[in-house]
């Protein structure tokens, strides 16, 4: 296709299509695999104690913090798999495969025995769904939000894709809202019994409504009918041409990941196995953090768009590095709700503002032909390994250490390797994808 006619095509597209659709439209399946995530996060101790036969509280909640995390192994070959169809099929059609393979394994999760009726079959229905969700998951990110950056006016691509992050704020919110009324109409057996069931199944309701605005979006590109996305593999050229970039993004997801496993996501736990406050404390932190990244990531994608992808990412994880130790210091030292809420929403806008800007250089850095493969790839490495074992790794951290500041000690190395991986990604705020 001529660059005349490319232009010709994405203009036409972009005339079709109202801009809060498309970013609904493009954030919907993030924030169902988000909200899968989180509510698991939150009924991590039932969920261990109802599948996993160990005797020790501990042993069970780092069991089901494994089973959580062993779902983003599968995250790289779904960025592999998905992303390559996104790149050769189409950005349109492989959202909505993804969205459908999330929503498969939600029902799993949502409708496995307990160890109590069906033994080590209902872990292993656990086990399979959570690696469904991850697989799927591996492709989502990259497809929609190529999807996103491709259709965005070029000035105001860091507030479009700011939104993919804000989508999760919004799925923490109302998975945290979720947990936190059930918690309080129901008692601890009634959850156990079969309330924590509820969560998982109602996020299935998401779906339709996904469908339904995914229906309206155009592909925004060629597809097979471009030979560079024809005639080529696009996991090969990615790994040759572009090995640089691919590990400065992994680096770049890396920070973000951890902050975002351990303020947004481990901070209810952490508040009631370490500070000893109530589980509703746990539950209001996630809810604080969901409305502050609702709100600050839009934000981001703003500054992003006028100052540049770099200083924001930069400014942000630099302040996250100086600040997470003393934050985690304080609150160990005042270990009450005002402290506690002000701490997570403090550091949920660092978070926020550099994800955000983070998210859409990803998309940026790489030439049509490899994008959706590239990103998907990318995100997907640094977030099975930093992200989906952030809890584990801080909860075995603590146990190692005997220290309750050691997730302090990983956010701080995980922001110093995104600082660093600054150097080797160029401004992309203002050109035009090639």
């Amino acid at each position: 296709m001529s660059t005349a006619a490319t232009a010709a095509f994405d203009d036409t597209v972009k005339r079709t299509i109202s801009h809060p659709r498309l970013i609904a439209a493009c954030t919907i399946g993030n924030a169902l695999e988000f909200y899968d995530f989180v509510v698991f996060s939150f009924f991590a101790r039932t969920i261990g104690a109802l599948f996993f036969p160990a005797q020790d509280p501990a042993a069970q909640l780092l069991l089901s913090f494994a089973t959580y995390g062993v779902g983003f192994f599968l995250r790289p070959l779904g960025g592999v798999v998905l992303g390559a169809y996104a790149d050769r099929k189409g950005r349109k059609k492989a959202t909505v495969l993804t969205l459908m393979l999330m929503a498969a394994g939600t029902v799993m999760v949502g409708l496995a025995p307990v160890y109590a009726t069906a033994g080590v079959f209902g872990a292993l229905v656990v086990l399979a769904g959570r690696l469904l969700q991850g697989f799927s998951a591996g492709g989502e990110v990259g497809a929609s939000t190529t999807l996103l950056a491709e259709l965005a006016p070029k000035e105001r691509r860091g507030f479009f894709g700011a939104w993919q992050l804000a989508s999760q704020g919004l799925a923490v919110l109302v998975a945290a809202g979720v947990a936190f009324i059930m918690t309080n109409a129901l008692t601890p057996a009634e959850i156990a019994g079969g309330g924590w069931r509820l969560p998982f199944l109602a996020g299935i309701l998401i779906v339709p409504v996904g469908l339904w605005l995914r229906s309206a979006l155009e592909e925004s590109h060629a597809n097979e009918d471009d030979a560079r996305t024809r005639s080529v593999s696009s996991l090969s050229v990615a790994l040759q041409q572009f090995p640089t970039r691919i590990l400065a993004g992994v680096g770049l997801v890396i920070g973000g990941t951890a902050a975002n496993a351990v303020i947004v996501l481990y901070m209810a736990t952490y508040a009631v196995t370490q500070l000893h406050m109530a589980p509703k404390a746990g539950l209001l932190a996630g809810i604080t953090a969901g409305v502050v990244t609702l709100i600050a990531a839009p934000i981001g994608g703003i500054l992003s768009d006028r100052v540049g992808r770099k200083p924001v990412t930069l400014v942000s994880y630099s302040l996250i590095l100086l600040l997470i130790y003393p934050a985690f210091l304080a609150l160990n030292a005042s270990p009450d709700l005002g402290t506690l809420l002000t701490i997570v929403a403090g550091l949920a806008v660092l978070n926020a503002t550099g994800g955000a800007t983070v998210i859409i250089t990803l998309a940026e850095i790489f030439p049509v032909e490899v994008r959706a493969t590239g990103m998907s790839l990318v995100y997907a490495l640094g977030v099975a390994i930093f992200g989906g074992f952030g809890q584990f790794i801080v909860t075995w951290l603590i146990q190692a250490t005997g220290s309750p500041i050691a997730p302090a000690w990983y956010v701080m190395a995980c922001a110093l390797a995104t600082i660093v991986s600054l150097t080797a990604i160029p401004e992309m705020r203002g050109r035009a994808l090639n």
